[in-house]
């Protein structure tokens, strides 16, 4: 793993959460708040994924989804593990969304409780790593 993966992996995320973020602030019907889960799926994807190369960059092996978000918080990238794995948990549930009521659920997640820690997250990650 070389620096400028991390780098690279950095700014992927950051540029998908931005996208993430206007879309929550744009979200006026249906069509647009799947827009903004679609756009979660990917962000949640990636926030991962940079967890996982900032730790082998810096050394520190992780596997899956889980086992990233449990070392990153070992490690200080991450405040709160809970919050990150129902992230995750709430990224995998939308890809299988059938009814206007969880998928209604899962939006107002993202727009009341997720943006602040995946942007504390980018912050911290930034910090450690730039």
């Amino acid at each position: 793993m070389e620096k400028a993966d991390v780098i690279l992996a950095i700014q992927k995320l950051n540029k998908a959460y931005e996208s993430l973020k206007a879309a929550v602030l744009m979200a006026k019907d249906e069509l647009h708040k799947d827009g903004v889960i679609q756009r979660f799926e990917f962000t949640a994807e990636l926030l991962w994924k940079t967890l996982k190369i900032v730790l082998e960059y810096n050394k520190i092996e992780c596997e899956g989804p889980r086992s990233c978000v449990k070392k990153a918080f070992k490690y200080g990238y991450i405040e709160d593990d809970d919050l990150i794995l129902d992230i995750l948990e709430d990224r995998n549930k939308s890809s299988h969304i059938y009814d206007e009521k969880t998928s209604e659920e899962i939006f107002q997640r993202i727009k009341n409780v997720y943006l602040l820690p995946i942007d504390k997250i980018i912050s911290n990650v930034k910090a450690k790593n730039l």
